[in-house]
C-alpha cells in the first residue's frame, strides 16, 4: 500500500488540525529562510569574502564554505522537523575522483549533494550566474553554466578545461541530467541531456549514479512551504558505477546516457 502524499493527508485533517499544520509549516519554512539570508549576511559573508581576496585558494574554499553554509542549513531542518531523519549510504560519503548523475525531484536535491562533497562542482542554469552575490558565488566557486551559447559560453570553455584536473585532485561533479525535476519518477526517467556525459568521456572520468528519496515529500514541487509534519528519511543512495575503458573505439556519448538512465530507472522503481 502505497503511503498518501503531505497534501492528501493534509485534506483529511479537520479544519483546526489543518490551520495549525499550515501556521507550522509558515513559521518553520520562515525560519529556513531567515538562515538563507541573515545566516549568511552574519556569519558567513566575512569567509567568503576573506576567500575572495585569497585567489589561490578561492575556488576550493568557496566550495568548502558552500558545503559547510547547507549542513547547517539541514542540521536545522532536522532541528525543526523532529520527525525528518536523514540516511546517507557510506560508499556516498567516500566518493571522489568521479562524476555523479543524480535524479532530481526537488529544488532540495541540489542543497543536498552541495552538503555532501566538500571538493564538489555542478552544473547551474546560465540565468542564475547574473544575480547579483549569488553569481559571484557560482563564479567563485567553478560552478560551470548550462547555456553553452551568449555571454556564458567563454566562462563554460574555461570551467570545462579545468575539469579534469579538478576531479585528478579528488573532486566531484555532480549533475542532475534530466534537466528538471521529474515528478513521477516510477514511471522513469526524463530524457537526459549529453553534456555530462561528453564530459565524462573528455575527462575519462568513472560516472557513479545515485538515488535521491523523500526530498519532495518536504518540499513539493508547486510549493512553497516545507512539510513540516512529514515523518521520515531523506536518503542518498549509491545505484550503481559506470567505469568504462575510454580508450576502447566502442564507448559512446549515447552508450553511457543509456547505462545511466537504465541502472537510475531501475533503481528508483524499487522500494527503499
Amino acid at each position: 500500500m502505497e503511503s498518501q502524499s503531505p497534501n492528501a493527508v493534509n485534506e483529511t485533517k479537520p479544519k483546526g488540525l489543518a490551520i495549525l499544520s499550515f501556521v507550522r509549516d509558515l513559521v518553520i519554512t520562515l525560519l529556513l529562510w531567515v538562515y538563507f539570508i541573515f545566516g549568511f549576511l552574519l556569519f558567513f559573508s566575512p569567509f567568503y569574502l576573506i576567500a575572495f581576496v585569497c585567489s589561490p585558494i578561492r575556488e576550493a574554499a568557496i566550495q568548502r564554505l558552500n558545503c559547510l553554509f547547507y549542513r547547517g542549513f539541514f542540521v536545522l531542518v532536522r532541528m525543526l522537523i523532529p520527525g525528518l531523519g536523514m540516511h546517507i549510504d557510506p560508499k556516498v560519503k567516500n566518493l571522489e575522483n568521479c562524476i555523479i548523475v543524480c535524479n532530481h525531484v526537488s529544488y532540495l536535491d541540489p542543497l543536498v549533494m552541495i552538503s555532501l562533497f566538500r571538493r564538489h562542482k555542478t552544473i547551474v542554469k546560465a540565468t542564475f550566474f547574473k544575480v547579483p552575490v549569488f553569481g559571484w558565488v557560482l563564479r567563485a566557486a567553478g560552478y560551470i553554466p548550462s547555456m553553452p551559447k551568449g555571454r556564458m559560453a567563454g566562462l563554460m570553455v574555461k570551467q570545462t578545461k579545468t575539469l579534469a584536473s579538478f576531479l585528478e585532485k579528488g573532486g566531484i561533479l555532480f549533475v542532475f541530467p534530466e534537466g528538471t525535476r521529474n515528478r513521477n519518477a516510477r514511471k522513469g526517467t526524463l530524457a537526459f541531456h549529453r553534456g555530462v556525459f561528453k564530459m565524462a568521456r573528455l575527462c575519462k572520468a568513472p560516472i557513479n549514479v545515485l538515488v535521491i528519496r523523500n526530498t519532495d515529500k518536504l518540499f513539493t514541487p508547486g510549493r512553497f512551504l516545507f512539510h513540516t509534519d512529514f515523518s521520515g528519511a531523506i536518503s542518498v543512495e549509491l545505484a550503481g558505477t559506470i567505469q568504462p575503458d575510454y580508450d576502447k573505439e566502442n564507448v559512446s556519448t549515447a552508450g553511457l546516457m543509456e547505462q545511466a538512465g537504465t541502472i537510475l530507472t531501475e533503481k528508483q522503481r524499487t522500494s527503499p
